[in-house]
């Protein structure tokens, strides 16, 4: 499977801002959540363990993974892609977060194909570059596409 095959319609996009990370949070996992990927649950399970744990799944300056346990009301795989135009805060220990990658995974072994897609892609400074630079949607997928 390609990496843009994980991604539903919709599942990327570009935003201007988030008031918080919470709505930051609520963006990455909208497109999830409208395609039936995630239940509500799924959304209150990331945000509660970021309350108690932190923001564990900031992967590196200005780019996270959100993301529950998939008994947490995952039902299928897949990804989201959110980049704001103005950075959230998650905490005052991390830089602000620009990119969001929202991950849903069934089983807890189903998403290892996107990961590993999605760290080589990420792992390449010029493409990280290019996606938190990225002006809309459009240039995003076409990012993506190239994975």
């Amino acid at each position: 499977m390609r990496l843009r095959d994980y991604f539903p319609d919709g599942a990327i996009d570009v935003k201007e801002a988030a008031k918080d990370w919470q709505q930051a949070i609520d963006f990455s996992m909208d497109a999830l959540l409208r395609h039936q990927y995630i239940n509500p649950e799924y959304i209150q399970a990331i945000k509660d363990s970021t309350l108690s744990n932190g923001p564990y799944y900031i992967l590196a300056p200005g780019v996270a993974m959100p993301h529950a346990r998939p008994e947490c009301g995952a039902s299928k795989t897949g990804l989201s892609l959110i980049l704001l135009k103005q950075p959230v805060h998650f905490d005052d220990n991390n830089e602000p977060v620009k990119l969001l990658i929202g991950l849903a995974a069934a089983q807890a072994d189903s998403h290892i194909g996107a990961i590993q897609a999605l760290s080589e892609l990420l792992c390449e400074d010029e493409t990280l570059e290019l996606m938190l630079n990225a002006n809309n949607a459009t240039q995003l997928r076409d990012i993506i596409a190239l994975a």
